[in-house]
């Protein structure tokens, strides 16, 4: 097995280990004396909607509506599926996503769950895009605009959605309070470093520890403008989202069943099991992508050149979110490109063509950003190869262009959506 065949098959064991498929059985609950309604949102979505149908018992009223991202609905599913699936845009919100959040809202009306009743919700990242309906007042497009804003600012991701759930009406619990104070289970894949639900697609089903006040404190720090009935209602507190302690989550239950940790901890087995040393750095690390790329090199020479930290051969695994800042001084043309891409090209800038290092990183999801790739491979000849075809590494990182360099070196990593989203997937192997 050469180097990158063994990182790619660490990368597909991170993936396998949850695909819906595998770790919904273990979480989900008998059918209720009454109806199931299936509500839920994230890349992931689709997915989970298959699995909930082919284990839910064929005589046990089972309906709903799940949303997820464009080509991101598993094949074979049948025109008689008992749970509905619509697609929608991610990451800037489109006009499918409000309408299905609107769709969503009267679904719940329509259903009028009971104390017998069961809504059983299906969450994963993505959601925060995918369920688009803006708080009274706000268009669409005025939505957009801030989201298109906080993508480019280098924010973090809670952070992101704790301005999400403050200008929509469906998330940060507000799905949960349309229910009403009737049985409540949500699953969820965590894509979020530290797994908190809150901040899971901007937690549609979960009290809200933010507050408007919150929001408004990471538009000033990041210059984000408003429009006009956006401020007043956050600075007066209008659009206050549920908060912990409300008796309306009394009988709801949240649970996680496949998170970043897990899919490292299945990565590191696997490598253990095919003879090499693996270490998990983090399943939340967060940061400048380009920056925490640099850091895994250092780390790599280290082991390289020293055998410390750890010993060699040798994996390194991390997990969790970086975040890509676009300067209003970035140099033009932009590139194309997402965080896995900008990790490595900080990584191979500062690995320095070093020999026996090789290096993965990739989006669970099987999307790197916008484009069609999950990620990218780096080799120790990739600086030799960029340069002899008259390509820079660093002139590609100072456009966000990590597309771009690894499609003309053919290391782009393309796997088609994966149906599951735990983040960003990292792996350096050191021979």
């Amino acid at each position: 097995m050469t180097p990158t065949e063994l990182l790619r098959r660490l990368y597909d064991t991170a993936v396998a280990a949850a695909l819906p498929a595998q770790v919904l059985a273990a979480h989900l609950p008998p059918p209720p004396k009454g109806r199931t309604l299936v509500l839920g949102a994230g890349k992931a979505g689709g997915a989970m909607a298959a699995a909930v149908e082919a284990l839910w018992p064929a005589e046990a009223p089972l309906s709903g509506l799940v949303v997820t991202r464009y080509e991101h609905v598993p094949p074979g599913r049948t025109a008689n599926a008992r749970i509905e699936v619509v697609e929608a845009a991610h990451p800037v919100p489109d006009a499918a996503g409000l309408a299905a959040s609107a769709r969503m809202l009267a679904l719940v009306r329509a259903f009028q769950p009971g104390p017998d009743d069961l809504v059983l919700c299906l969450v994963s990242g993505g959601g925060s895009a995918l369920l688009s309906l803006p708080a009274p007042g706000l268009t669409l497009a005025d939505k957009q605009a801030v989201n298109k804003a906080l993508l480019h600012s280098g924010a973090a991701i809670d952070e992101m959605n704790c301005v999400r759930k403050h200008l929509s009406a469906i998330k940060g619990g507000r799905l949960a309070q349309a229910c009403g104070a009737v049985p409540m289970l949500s699953l969820l894949i965590s894509d979020v470093p530290g797994d908190d639900p809150t901040v899971i697609a901007s937690g549609p089903t979960v009290p809200d520890p933010s507050t408007c006040a919150d929001a408004l404190a990471v538009l000033r720090r990041h210059r984000i403008a408003l429009p006009a009935v956006a401020q007043a209602a956050l600075e007066s507190g209008a659009w206050e989202t549920p908060k912990p302690g409300d008796p309306l989550f009394a009988r709801h239950e949240v649970r996680l069943i496949a998170t970043p940790q897990m899919s490292l901890d299945a990565a590191a087995a696997e490598a253990r099991r095919l003879g090499f040393a693996a270490h998990v750095l983090s399943d939340e690390l967060e940061g400048e992508s380009h920056t925490v790329g640099q850091v895994h090199a250092a780390l790599a020479r280290s082991v390289a050149r020293r055998g410390a930290p750890f010993g060699k051969p040798c994996v390194i695994l991390s997990g969790g979110e970086t975040t890509v800042t676009v300067r209003a001084d970035t140099p033009r043309p932009l590139g194309r490109g997402g965080r896995a891409g900008e990790f490595l090209l900080g990584c191979a800038l500062a690995l320095r063509a070093e020999p026996e290092v090789w290096a993965l990183a990739a989006d669970t999801d099987g999307i790197d950003g916008v484009e069609n790739n999950a990620g990218a491979l780096v080799t120790p000849d990739t600086l030799a190869r960029a340069a002899a075809l008259g390509q820079s590494a660093a002139e590609h990182l100072d456009r966000h262009d990590s597309f771009g360099f690894f499609e003309a070196l053919g290391d782009l990593v393309v796997t088609g959506p994966t149906y599951t989203n735990v983040n960003d997937f990292r792996a350096l192997l050191i021979r």
